[in-house]
């Protein structure tokens, strides 16, 4: 049993550089976020694959001399494929899939010294901002547990903030790395289209709209991170230019004196918390005392074109996923296969034509000239990263008459009525209520992070959006290092037992 108690005082590099030093041992690292794990875990429903055998054992035969040898983590439990360990996605479809090879991204990781202890919670491939599936159960937020870490990469989120683990990797295909970073306290990037491999099993995710990396508490550590997984595997579908400096050097620059737009209003016109806007407002304040020039202002883009292209691509991704079970499950997909809401969206994938899901691509490439535009004027756009603090757990589930109509709809096949009935227009409303800001950085393939600089009156996080110029993590890094020394927050933890 591990003795290190001063655990969580470190982030991934301070827990590396002990380790370097000899002061203290992989296997009490690992030990120590063993038993954090078992014990704090049951009341999260972070992690959902314990691989603590393999941990020991990668430690037992040695690990690479990388800049986070020795240090615990774990991988969310969707597209992070790890050999011989079950991949599930969320899905009862995949509950018996064991991948028979790592994914680039994985390998990277373990060449990075990582020590791999577990995979965590996600919604049903992925799909939704809050991290609820039927095959697992809800993953709780460590700061009020009647509340969601968000989604997707909710498990990851609760197992940092609870202090299981010092980094953990997610996702980001509309803000599944940002949301949840939001809602939990954490510093979450998502870098630029193609800076990190998604091979040697998927391309474009979702049409270039999902990247990887990692969920951490310290800006430190998802710099160095993205130094550690960065640049093109073979036959990657984006090739872009590597950064001029590693970014672990950029963290110690004065990003200079930017110009920022800021804005508060939803791109769909919907209601943003006072919490959120105040997030916002007391950001400004900030960045003007730091010298920065903030100016209210926001891109030219048309909101709800931009939701429905992202649904036209969401439900024709969940369409092609079913399909693909055959694959899985030697045989067609069945509705009883996936949960009733999944079903019912790949049915409105399959209502859609061909041609109207090129239009709605289209949308995204006038986005992207707009915003390259936009930024030849501003260096970052601000905005709150969500609409609204994190909701309880259940609350955005669909409700008991929606769940009778959806049944009617997967029995009878009325994926094209409902289509026609204008419900899409609303769902896209709905649906992006409470997480409006995010999405636009997938589209245009900008990074975007989240920063954790406000807490609600009720003491749950809620964190502010920049987004940067097309491949330019090296100023968000600079900017975020500055203001996690003007405002820090890694000491900030939530009121669950961390040691």
């Amino acid at each position: 049993m591990s003795t290190f108690k001063e655990y969580d005082s470190y982030d991934g590099l301070g827990l590396a550089e002990l380790v370097r030093r000899k002061e203290v041992s992989p296997a009490d690292i690992c030990e120590e976020a063993i038993s954090r794990i078992e014990r704090i875990n049951p009341r999260l429903n972070a992690v959902v694959t314990p691989m603590f055998e393999l941990a020991r054992k990668a430690i037992e035969s040695g690990l690479p001399k990388g800049p986070f040898s020795g240090v615990p983590f774990l991988l969310k439990d969707l597209i992070a494929a790890y050999a011989g360990v079950p991949l599930r996605g969320g899905s009862r479809a995949y509950k018996n899939y064991v991948p028979g090879e790592d994914c680039e991204l994985v390998k990277r990781f373990k060449k990075a010294g990582l020590v791999i202890a577990g995979k965590t919670n996600c919604p049903e491939f992925g799909l939704l901002g809050v991290t609820e599936p039927e095959l697992f159960g809800p993953t709780r937020n460590p700061w009020n547990t009647d509340h969601t870490p968000g989604g997707s990469s909710g498990g990851s989120a609760a197992a940092v903030a609870s202090g299981m683990v010092p980094i953990a990797s997610g996702g980001d295909g509309g803000g599944s790395i940002r949301i949840p970073s939001s809602h939990c306290g954490l510093f979450g990037l998502k870098p630029t289209r193609g800076r990190n491999p998604t091979g040697p099993e998927h391309g474009a995710i979702w049409q270039g709209a999902v990247v990887e990396h990692i969920l951490s508490r310290s800006v430190r550590d998802s710099a160095a991170m993205l130094d550690a997984t960065c640049g093109a595997d073979v036959g990657a579908p984006y090739i872009i230019p590597m950064s001029e400096r590693p970014y672990i050097e950029e963290i110690e620059e004065d990003p200079g004196l930017l110009r920022l737009a800021f804005t508060t209003r939803s791109p769909i016109e919907t209601e943003v918390h006072p919490e959120c806007v105040r997030a916002v407002e007391n950001t400004v304040k900030l960045l003007e005392d730091l010298g920065h020039t903030v100016d209210e202002d926001r891109p030219d883009l048309d909101g709800m074109a931009l939701a429905k292209s992202y649904l036209a691509m969401y439900f024709g991704e969940i369409a092609a996923d079913i399909e693909e079970l055959e694959s899985i499950l030697g045989r067609k997909a069945r509705r009883e296969d996936v949960e009733s809401l999944t079903w019912t969206l790949g049915l409105l994938g399959r209502t859609f034509s061909s041609g109207y899901f090129v239009k709605s691509m289209r949308e995204w490439g006038i986005a992207s000239r707009k915003m390259g535009q936009f930024h030849e004027q501003y260096d970052l756009y601000l905005t709150p990263t969500v609409a609204y603090p994190p909701v309880k757990i259940g609350e955005l589930q669909p409700k008991p008459a929606e769940q009778v109509a959806m049944k009617i709809v997967n029995t009878l096949g009325l994926g094209k009525l409902v289509q026609l009935s204008g419900l899409t227009d609303k769902m896209a409303i709905d649906s992006l209520s409470k997480t409006p800001f995010t999405q636009l950085a997938n589209f245009t393939g900008q990074p975007a992070m989240s920063v954790p600089l406000h807490w609600t009156k009720e003491g749950l996080p809620c964190g502010v959006q920049f987004v940067g110029r097309f491949g330019d993590e090296a100023t968000l890094f600079r900017l975020a290092a500055q203001l996690e020394k003007a405002k820090p927050w890694f000491d900030r933890r939530p009121p669950l037992p961390s040691s």
